[in-house]
């Protein structure tokens, strides 16, 4: 079988809820790796650097890297990736928070 024959795309979505219980180390962290970033330009640097400030969420984003979650897995290859960071509401015993663990199976659950 060929390579094109074999290849398919998948689609991985992950949620995960944190709680930020150290939100000055967590925006120390954020600067850190902006400051650390060669390929940010300087004018989004200063911008970036503000986000993380002024937003927990944006310094988070700036710390979350898609390509570790994969790093190690065998057989695939990263294609294109994408992110993003909001505060929210959180009630985890909401019914919009039930992940389905009791049952063992979510709606969007194809595996």
């Amino acid at each position: 079988m060929s390579t094109t024959e074999s290849t398919r795309y998948v689609r991985l979505r992950v949620d995960v809820v944190l709680e930020i219980d150290g939100p000055a180390e967590l925006t120390e962290a954020a600067e850190a790796r902006i400051a650390d970033d060669e390929f940010m330009p300087e004018e989004e640097r200063a911008h970036a650097r503000e986000a993380a400030r002024e937003d927990s969420a944006e310094a988070l984003a700036y710390l979350v890297e898609p390509f570790d979650l994969i790093r190690d897995v065998p057989g695939i290859e990263m294609v294109q990736a994408s992110w993003s960071s909001e505060e929210i509401d959180y009630d985890p015993d909401a019914l919009e928070w039930d992940l389905g663990e009791e049952d063992g199976a979510g709606e969007d659950d194809d595996r």
